[in-house]
């Protein structure tokens, strides 16, 4: 037990087992377990707690050894801090993003977590409980709960144009896991190149190559992806976020759109994702992709931006030529997602709560855009801002000369001055002017402010 608590395998809080269970698993006497728990209370390691049992409360040493250390400045190597911009982004780099302390995190991707509904969660899962029966507990269809597919099908007619059957809808773990399935059935059917936006999702690259697809940079200009260099590429499929371009902002226009349907009717692959497509402020919703190109469009969604990435559940709805690999692919990976959440998403989304709760975030959101921009203009005048018609994140880019330096220098010395962001040359692969992504959902007006006034600081070396 010293040398369970001593390197961390019993850290502090951790409740230890009664005396009479631990001597009747160890087959010892009683005697002995006692004896061992009052030595190690006496030594301060232990404290009893009535009814809440006998506890540690002892650090580990490996622990207290680093505190000593930080007090002394001597840290460790192992505790040294490691900017996540010392080099060029590895797939572990937004793990290191996510975890590198900041008063202000501006990175984009994250809704208002604060406006989780919890008690509306709490009281559909209530409902779904008392009403579950048995034998629904055990497990079920790797497409998803019956309930949850019916209210995706309709949720997505309502709000995005698309017609589909529930039998249609493949209810994944978030679009990392839609993107990941996607990658597999295609190399297995010969496709080893998914063509992707540039710039374009840093993410979803390194999802692709995981998966060992290749993905081609295609250029996005005012009007979405250009399709003539698309067909100049020769890859037989492109990975697309038409509603709201990540991380341009762009939609893509009317003329595109018929230059895509030709080059899927000529036998391409479309995945959309319908990236931020509820959110939108000053302008009305573009139409899913796939409301138009059934049969060549692979579309994938989630609730990640509605409700909660941690939530982890989207869907997915696959050409028909693809949708059997697709649902063998997720039973293979972990026989279909958890059914309970599915149960009380589909809840909230039939009884027109999440609908509700988009049209609260839309008014909470605009102001938070309002407010980024203002301070953009007040803090930031050499940046031109992309993408503020709808979203949950902003693009910047500087004309040549007003930022000194790359730009990942300069989200590295606004991370050092406590605020977070992402440089927009980690979603390149082809070289173009300076830039920082931006987000603004997850923070008041006032921490938006204070984060802008901040990079003003950054950039001018203040």
């Amino acid at each position: 037990m010293r040398r369970a608590i001593a390197d961390g395998r019993l850290p502090v809080g951790s409740r230890l087992p009664a005396t009479r269970v631990l001597a009747a698993e160890l087959r010892v006497s009683r005697g002995v377990i006692t004896e061992a728990y009052q030595r190690l209370t006496e030594d301060g390691q232990l404290a009893g707690r009535r009814r809440g049992g006998t506890v540690v409360v002892a650090a580990p040493v490996t622990a207290m050894a680093a505190a000593t250390a930080g007090a002394t400045g001597a840290v460790p190597s192992v505790h040294r801090a490691v900017t996540p911009f010392a080099a060029p982004p590895g797939p572990e780099i937004f793990d290191e993003l996510r975890t590198a302390p900041a008063r202000i995190d501006l990175s984009p991707g994250v809704p208002d977590l604060s406006a989780f509904p919890r008690a509306s969660w709490l009281r559909a899962e209530r409902a779904v409980l008392a009403g579950l029966a048995s034998p629904e507990l055990g497990y079920g269809d790797p497409r998803g709960t019956p309930a949850l597919r019916l209210a995706v099908a309709n949720w997505l007619a309502r709000n995005r144009g698309i017609r589909a059957d529930p039998d249609d809808v493949l209810i994944v773990s978030g679009t990392a896991q839609a993107l990941g399935l996607i990658a597999q059935v295609l190399h297995r059917d010969g496709i080893r190149e998914i063509a992707v936006e540039d710039p374009g999702s840093l993410g979803a690259q390194q999802h692709l190559r995981h998966w060992q697809q290749a993905t081609p940079p295609v250029p996005v200009d005012e009007y979405g992806i250009r399709v003539d260099a698309l067909r100049a590429s020769g890859a037989r499929a492109v990975l697309l976020t038409p509603a709201h371009q990540f991380p341009t902002g762009v939609v893509l226009d009317g003329a595109r759109r018929r230059e895509l349907m030709r080059w899927a009717a000529d036998g391409g692959l479309i995945i959309e994702d319908d990236y931020d497509a509820e959110h939108r402020y000053d302008r009305a919703p573009a139409p899913a992709l796939r409301s138009l190109l059934a049969d060549q469009v692979c579309y994938a969604g989630s609730v990640s931006k509605l409700l909660a990435p941690a939530l982890r559940v989207g869907w997915v709805l696959a050409p028909p030529h693809y949708r059997k690999a697709l649902v063998d692919a997720k039973r293979f990976a972990d026989l279909g997602n958890a059914a309970l959440p599915q149960l009380v998403l589909a809840r909230l989304m039939e009884s027109g709560e999440l609908e509700r709760r988009l049209r609260l975030l839309r008014r909470r959101h605009r102001q938070r855009r309002d407010a980024m921009i203002a301070a953009i203009r007040d803090h930031l005048p050499g940046a031109t801002v992309h993408g503020a018609a709808a979203g949950l994140h902003l693009t910047i880019t500087f004309a040549p000369g007003a930022c000194r330096g790359s730009d990942t220098d300069l989200a590295a010395a606004a991370l050092a001055r406590g605020v977070k962001v992402q440089p927009l040359s980690w979603h390149r692969q082809l070289p173009a002017a300076p830039g920082l992504v931006l987000g603004y959902a997850a923070r008041t007006p006032g921490e938006i402010a204070e984060g802008v006034a901040v990079l003003g600081e950054a950039l001018t070396g203040g």
